[in-house]
């Protein structure tokens, strides 16, 4: 049988063959497909933000800080590298700074509980705590406690002739530079009687005393002090704390100088520093009835400051104050109070322009620069005839009267 095919049928047939006759090599298609990858790759990458745009367009000043930290660790790297002994000492220093700081937070924080307990105490039947109604204590720098009697009126008014502020200038002085002044003194032994009287009328003028609730008298000097600190923390919140006799002389821009030295630092003990002999003879001036506590006869004291004057921080002021009824009580003011701070870590700061000497010593001093803290004479225990020679020991030794307005806190 003949199979007729038309021409299309023909070309059909014919291309189909042609079809299966070629065939593409495994190689091609390879690179082909690894072309078509790139290519791909190179689009996207063209077409698509990259990530640090987009943190680029939220956190515009990252770079920024980025550049400048490496900036700032390239700096320090090559400062450590030039000179690693001068950072090694500023890394040292910068660690005592911080102890130091903490030390004196620590200490801040167990003074202010222990002022709150000693607050809560006065007014409540202690008979050696002065009445307050402070709920909240003034701050100041430091308070001034000038150690006075009833029969020494001249000497307060030679010292309000000198180095002592009167009326607006006083109130200025606590408001401007934290600086408190305030006599000191207790109450006769028959209260309210012709004594307390005056001192009431002289208080009521000047305004710069101090009343605690204390018997006045010179074997008394130990409880009084004591009285004084336990007193001074539950009206002022002070960094300092100061008791000076009231026939020395003081500057007080030095003296404010002089304490904000040791600010940053805690339990400081500021004086002249001496251990004078124990002396057991009864009838002696400064004998010492418990002589036989200090060892052998002709044994000397351990070292304290001389009492005319001398500073110690509100951390060791409040110390005295919770515990001033277990405080023992030696027959000379300076040996008890030096007694309270042994065995406690206590910084002792022996401060020899604390004592200087009246013209020409402190004179000389001053005319060299050297401004003393504060002036007497040993032999009199305070300045001889200070109520005549209290002026002529400011004209010569003063540091002027405008200097405590340009000390800078």
């Amino acid at each position: 049988m003949v199979s007729i095919f038309s021409p299309l049928q023909l070309n059909s047939e014919n291309n189909n063959k042609k079809m299966r006759g070629k065939w593409i090599s495994g190689k091609v298609i390879f690179a082909l497909c690894i072309a078509s990858f790139l290519a791909g790759s190179l689009f996207t990458t063209q077409s698509r933000p990259h990530p640090s745009d987009y943190a680029h367009h939220l956190f515009p000043s990252i770079p920024k800080k980025l550049d400048a930290a490496t900036h700032e660790c390239d700096h320090k790297r090559k400062l450590i590298e030039q000179n690693p002994g001068d950072i090694m000492g500023e890394v040292i220093k910068t660690q005592e700074a911080i102890h130091r700081s903490l030390d004196k937070s620590i200490s801040t924080l167990e003074m202010e509980m222990a002022a709150a307990r000693t607050s809560k105490m006065v007014g409540q039947g202690s008979g050696e705590r002065a009445t307050s109604n402070h709920t909240t204590l003034t701050k100041a720098f430091v308070v001034i406690g000038i150690n006075t009697a009833f029969s020494s009126k001249k000497r307060r008014d030679s010292l309000r002739e000198t180095w002592v502020l009167k009326g607006e200038q006083l109130k200025k002085l606590e408001k401007e530079k934290g600086v408190v002044v305030r006599f000191v003194i207790g109450h006769s032994a028959t209260p309210g009687g012709v004594l307390d009287r005056a001192i009431d009328a002289e208080d009521a003028h000047h305004r710069d005393f101090l009343r605690l609730n204390h018997v006045e008298g010179y074997h008394h000097l130990s409880t009084k002090t004591r009285l004084f600190f336990s007193t001074a923390v539950t009206m002022w919140d002070a960094e300092f704390y100061v008791k000076v006799d009231d026939d020395v002389h003081v500057n007080l821009g030095v003296l404010v100088s002089t304490l904000a030295k040791h600010r940053s630092k805690p339990r400081i003990y500021i004086g002249c520093m001496k251990s004078g002999p124990v002396l057991s003879h009864k009838g002696v001036k400064y004998h010492e009835p418990e002589y036989w506590k200090f060892g052998e006869e002709g044994n000397k004291y351990f070292r304290h400051a001389t009492g005319q004057i001398y500073a110690i921080s509100k951390d060791l002021a409040t110390y005295i104050s919770i515990n001033s009824e277990i405080l023992h009580l030696y027959a000379n003011e300076d040996v008890s109070l030096g007694s309270w701070f042994i065995g406690l870590e206590v910084q002792h700061v022996d401060d020899h322009s604390m004592c200087c000497g009246t013209p020409p010593d402190c004179e000389f001093k001053s005319l060299a620069g050297n401004l003393c803290v504060a002036s007497f004479d040993w032999e009199c225990s305070g300045i001889c005839k200070s109520v005549e020679r209290m002026k002529k020991v400011h004209s010569a030794c003063g540091e002027g009267d405008g200097a405590i307005w340009n000390v800078h806190l």
